[in-house]
């Protein structure tokens, strides 16, 4: 392995006159096409030339060097896969000579890497300061049911109080979903744990809980794990009352005159918790979105923030990078269980670890896992490892934590939230228009989706190519902290918001 852990961190700005390949770290054999190539076109990166003997789709990797069967093959300075042929120079690589070097649980031991602390940034933003200490960038009021069953009864309570509440607060919101019923041990355990702590958000001023009665996530044990101040917090179970609907706006109504009195105030970035996510990623992604959103990660890690990333599966063959950067041991042996016990939970399913990338992510240009997982890692930046959190758990240490939670990104970007995020930065490189409880950017690899999806998109990072990590990262920072401080996202402009929760245990 390369000692350079930060992929493409140091990629400047792009010559106007810069060929079509990008070869990410000096040690790689492979470059990224940056267009569509064709057979017999000469291209030239880091002062390596390479004649195609195939044609190359973009965001597609080219051989820049004759390879043997078998070897390794690197890229991002790291393993990627063992060619499973010899490949030529100028040949394409893909899933029909590359494949996964990954297998089972592994064996790691703790090698802590130097972390390098960077100028501290700065950098304001008007939020609401909850009684907690935590700050919220919305000041909304979340419905919350503790039962699919009563899911319909907490939307039309959101439309009803959304229209006869308008102005007076950001918004009334139903985050429902299926669950709570016919789940039992740590199934349901998961799923009261991941709802207490959407309640406890603070991007919601006010929370009403709406409980069927009969469920087996039983509304009393649920309000157990919640801690909020009384006058937030309204809740009933609707077998229990004569008319919900009644009795929900009855509620809705006094969260509203107490939400109301809010006020923002000005914040510092010590003050900001993001979530960083990536979804339907491409050749681009490991180039452009996730080092630029690692960029961001770290600006706020170092200036007192909170980080925090996830999906679990999709750092297998990149774990190394963040077990070196734990702060300690403790922290080295979470990111080894939290992996592990990943592993295991596939291979209990006779399902093999490395059944990723995904079809959108191999048409983009994306071979094997590992290559997946070095884009993905990029999006925590290279500060510290403060702390590894199970599914459902609240973030407490400043700086970059790590989260257990599945890849899909509706379950992986809810527990995001649930963990204390604000804001999700979202990285993408085909698209899609999935938004969830806290504001939701997203930041697409390749400017041809930021042109086709303006809708859908926030942020163009195509631009990294042409501008350079450092320039761009200062334009995604100031939309964050515009976004903060009330500009709305895409997501929430088109009202996508979205929760889902990891089912993960038998139904009875």
């Amino acid at each position: 392995m390369a000692d350079d852990q930060s992929g493409c961190a140091g990629l400047g700005a792009r010559d106007a006159a810069r060929p079509g390949i990008l070869r990410v770290h000096e040690n790689d054999h492979v470059a990224v096409a940056l267009g569509d190539l064709v057979a017999g076109e000469t291209v030239t990166t880091g002062g390596v030339s390479v004649t195609l003997t195939t044609d190359v789709p973009k965001g597609h990797k080219i051989a820049l060097y004759d390879i043997p069967a078998c070897q390794a093959v690197l890229k991002f300075g790291f393993v990627i896969g063992r060619a499973t042929q010899a490949i030529a120079a100028g040949e394409h690589i893909h899933s029909h000579n590359l494949a996964t070097a990954l297998s089972g649980v592994e064996d790691y031991s703790y090698e802590p890497v130097p972390v390098a602390q960077p100028l501290v940034p700065s950098g304001q933003f008007l939020g609401y300061r909850r009684s907690d200490g935590k700050v919220g960038i919305r000041n909304e009021i979340w419905i919350l049911c503790t039962v699919g069953c009563v899911a319909r009864t907490s939307e039309r309570l959101a439309r009803v109080a959304s229209e006869r509440f308008k102005g007076r607060i950001d918004g009334v919101h139903a985050l429902t979903h299926p669950l709570g019923c016919s789940q039992l041990g740590d199934d349901l355990d998961h799923t009261r744990k991941l709802i207490a702590a959407l309640a406890m958000h603070p991007n919601a001023g006010g929370v009403l809980i709406v409980g069927l009665g009969c469920e087996n996530n039983q509304l009393s044990a649920l309000l157990k794990e919640v801690e909020r101040p009384e006058d937030r917090l309204k809740y009933f179970a609707a077998q229990m009352v004569e008319d919900e609907t009644e009795t929900g706006l009855e509620a809705l109504e006094a969260l509203v005159a107490v939400v109301e009195k809010d006020v923002r105030e000005p914040c510092e970035l010590s003050d900001l918790a993001i979530g960083v996510k990536c979804g339907g990623s491409d050749g681009f992604s490991g180039l452009t979105a996730n080092p630029l959103v690692g960029k961001v990660a770290d600006r706020v890690a170092f200036a007192g923030g909170q980080a925090i990333m996830t999906e679990i599966p999709e750092i297998f063959g990149a774990e190394r990078i963040l077990m070196g950067r734990a702060k300690n041991e403790a922290v080295f042996d979470g990111v080894v269980s939290v992996v592990n016990d990943f592993k295991q939970y596939f291979l209990d399913h006779n399902q093999p670890v490395f059944e990723n990338p995904s079809p959108g992510n191999k048409a983009g240009g994306i071979t094997t896992l590992e290559e997946k997982s070095l884009g993905a890692v990029q999006k925590g930046g290279t500060s510290p490892l403060n702390e590894v959190l199970r599914y459902g758990e609240r973030a407490h240490e400043k700086g970059l934590s790590l989260l257990e939670a599945p890849g899909n990104d509706a379950v992986s970007s809810t527990a995001l939230t649930a963990a204390g995020a604000v804001i999700v930065l979202f990285t993408t490189g085909r698209g899609t228009p999935l938004g969830f409880p806290a504001p939701t950017l997203k930041i697409a690899s390749n400017s041809a989706l930021a042109q086709k999806k303006p809708h859908w998109i926030d942020f163009d990072a195509g631009q990294v190519l042409n501008d350079g990590l450092d320039v761009t990262t200062d334009s995604l920072m100031d939309l964050i902290l515009r976004t903060a401080s009330g500009q709305p996202s895409c997501n929430e402009k088109n009202d996508e918001r979205e929760i889902a929760i990891w089912k993960n245990g038998v139904t009875l």
